[in-house]
């Protein structure tokens, strides 16, 4: 297992009313002439809708004569008519523009992730970190184009129809606004415990897939343990608690969709009672109170909008809020070409031959609150040849790797590879020259092409072969029933544990490194294969600095040179011989390991 430890995760954050409007803001701006196109449709149809109380009006003002009302059927026909229309484009335009919004949100969202800093990744599970990219973006289309057109929309309809009705009749107008505010300000208490509801669900979501993360990515050892229950439990405790969040957020919505169609409907028994007294003491007419009656049915349209806009609101606020937390989190800057790349492998053709590598006097802890993992770590190694890493557990020596790797950075002392500090490197330059297999050999899901070439993307056939042939993985692929195009599996399942690792071997070979970093990297190897490995690296020791983390005896006593470490300092360094007669620690080591008896 690595040498680190396994920090905890960030409390949440919460955001201000300002930095949630800014942030809607960006993902809204590069939409907002679109947008306004749909808001267009949306307010021309609302308009349309305006119009039909008023000739209502008028075809029961004729319905008194003998005038024709023909024509008053046909231009209610067409108001309807071509307010549907109208408001079906402007829905499809809204429509397409949130998609184009989830894109967007997405594709910044995957660039940044893909290049957080290592101690982020680990303080944050990745279960939660791919809901930000899945749920949550799908949650902020609605408050992005929906939201803001319906409140916008749905206010402008609101005042449009008030004033309507106001030119009607004073009176009946403010028995409908009493109505609609005292009811508006239950809505307005109730908005707040959606948002809550909505992001504590989001949350839930996110702790679903981190157990389900967690469970696939050690899928035989939970057969294995008998533990498909107790992984059971708690993936389904965490849908029980992502469902009673969505329950209490739908709870809310309810409320509020209920205290509108309430309102309406007290105000339209309101307005018939009043109204009927004033058609019969002759202060309005009877074609007056019909209309005034259909726009207070018509505006349960903009009121309901505004209610939608602003629960909208309430739901993606939550969900920009988890997505801005994700997009503080620190990244490294690894932007733009390695320099002097070559036109097809990609790896970089400045300097050449083996790196030199030196710590001086590095120290480094993950976290301020923990325990440092190196007290003053000196050595200098200048290549190439063969340098052995050993020690007891927990003495440091994986951190050596992430720490020439720029996965974190010396808290105190300088790394250096070549002479210069690995802080003044570029990122991208700096990993191309170093190729490196970490302790699990991680192989990804598609094929094994894909997996060979995932550090030298331009590599060409007849440096796979090659690279094959040193890993011994050419009689594997011969049998394989695609070849090179042979699935792996999830993590490499479809092959042993020993391939793997030889798979991780082929493919940091195929960067042509000019560091090679081994962590424990031929652990499961048998001693055919391992014996084979380990010329494969005596030769490429020759012409690149090789750095092994290692225990075998075979690994270790093909060594140029040997570092010694305990408890994050370094001990010893020389030749196996040297330190078996001159180092307690190390003789100590050799005998318990069976690397040597010990002088």
């Amino acid at each position: 297992m690595p040498e680190r430890p396994t920090p905890g995760s960030p409390a949440p954050e919460r955001l201000s009313a300002g930095e949630t409007w800014r942030a809607l803001y960006r993902y809204f701006r590069p939409h907002r002439w679109v947008v306004a196109l749909g808001a267009l449709c949306t307010l021309i149809g609302a308009a349309t809708g305006l119009a039909q109380p008023l000739a209502a009006k008028a075809l029961v003002d004729r319905l008194g004569s003998d005038d024709s009302i023909a024509g008053i059927i046909l231009l209610l026909t067409a108001l309807v008519v071509l307010g549907t229309a109208i408001e079906s484009v402007g829905a499809y335009v809204l429509e397409r523009t949130a998609e184009s919004v989830v894109l967007a949100a997405r594709r910044t969202l995957i660039g940044r992730l893909l290049r957080l800093r290592l101690p982020e990744v680990e303080r944050t599970q990745p279960g939660d970190l791919m809901s930000r990219i899945t749920s949550d973006t799908t949650l902020l289309r609605a408050v992005t184009t929906q939201s803001v057109v319906s409140a916008v929309a749905g206010g402008l309809t609101f005042v449009a129809t008030i004033v309507m009705m106001g030119l009607m009749d004073a009176v009946l107008l403010g028995v409908t606004l009493g109505v609609i505010v005292l009811i508006g300000g239950v809505v307005a208490l109730v908005m707040p415990k959606i948002a809550r509801a909505t992001e504590r669900a989001q949350e839930a979501v996110g702790t679903i897939s981190t157990a389900l993360e967690r469970a696939f990515g050690a899928f035989r050892t939970l057969k294995a343990s008998g533990a498909e229950e107790r992984e059971t439990a708690a993936v389904q405790a965490a849908a029980r608690e992502a469902w009673r969040h969505g329950v209490r957020s739908a709870k809310w919505q309810a409320a509020a969709w209920s205290s509108v169609g309430f309102a309406v409907q007290v105000s339209f028994l309101a307005v018939l009672g009043i109204g009927g007294a004033r058609v019969a003491s002759g202060a309005i007419s009877v074609s007056t109170l019909v209309a005034f009656l259909l726009f207070l049915f018509y505006l349960i349209d903009p009121v309901s909008r505004l209610v939608e806009g602003v629960s909208q609101y309430q739901v993606g606020s939550a969900a920009i809020a988890r997505i801005v937390r994700a997009e503080r989190l620190e990244t490294e800057d690894v932007a733009g070409p390695v320099p002097h790349a070559g036109p097809h492998t990609g790896r970089p053709t400045g300097r050449q031959g083996p790196a030199a590598v030196a710590f001086e006097d590095v120290t480094f802890r993950y976290r301020d609150a923990l325990p440092y993992v190196h007290h003053g770590v000196s050595f200098a190694i200048p290549g190439p040849g063969m340098t052995a890493f050993v020690g007891p557990s927990g003495a440091g020596k994986t951190t050596v790797f992430g720490l020439l790797e720029r996965f974190y950075d010396a808290t105190g002392g300088r790394v250096l590879v070549d002479g210069r500090d690995v802080r003044e490197w570029p990122l991208a330059e700096l990993r191309s020259v170093i190729g490196y297999v970490e302790q699990d050999a991680p192989v990804l899901a598609g094929t094994l092409r894909e997996n060979l070439l995932f550090g030298a993307p331009g590599a060409s056939d007849a440096e796979i072969r090659d690279v094959l042939v040193r890993a011994r993985l050419d009689t594997l692929v011969d049998r394989l029933p695609d070849g090179l195009e042979t699935l792996v599996g999830h993590r490499g399942s479809q092959l042993s544990g020993g391939e793997r690792q030889r798979v991780a071997i082929a493919r940091a070979l195929l960067r042509k490194p000019r560091l090679l970093l081994l962590d424990e990297a031929t652990s499961q190897l048998d001693a055919v294969n391992e014996l084979a490995l380990r010329d494969v690296v005596a030769e490429v020791s020759r012409e690149v600095t090789v750095l092994v983390v290692a225990h075998r005896l075979s690994t270790v006593t093909l060594a140029d040179r040997i570092v010694v470490m305990d408890a994050g300092r370094v001990r010893a360094s020389g030749t196996h011989e040297e330190l078996v007669a001159g180092d307690p620690l190390y003789g100590e080591l050799a005998a318990t390991q069976f690397l040597a008896t010990p002088a």
